[in-house]
């Protein structure tokens, strides 16, 4: 337990930037799940409408330093490359 005032204060706002960092990842990661299930029930239309959202997720994910740039844009290939392969 720290016992300086700053460092006290440093705790306290790094659970709330760690909560609020988690409440972001959980929403992409029910998105991009959501695009999966479009994706393997064949409604490719949605799915691409979709994918357009998770691309602005990733990408303000990103910028906020939550996911590394590299990741979002690794992870935007591959879903853009599952909805090119799924028939």
């Amino acid at each position: 337990m720290p016992r300086r005032r700053s460092s006290i204060k440093t705790k306290r706002a790094d659970i709330k930037k760690h909560l609020r960092n988690l409440k972001v990842k959980q929403g992409l990661k029910k998105t991009i799940k959501k695009f999966q299930t479009l994706v393997l029930a064949k409604k490719l239309e949605e799915a691409k409408a979709l994918l357009i959202n998770v691309y602005s997720l990733l990408d303000k994910a990103a910028k906020k330093n939550i996911i590394h740039p590299n990741t979002a844009n690794r992870k935007k290939s591959r879903l853009a490359q599952k909805l090119r392969k799924a028939p």
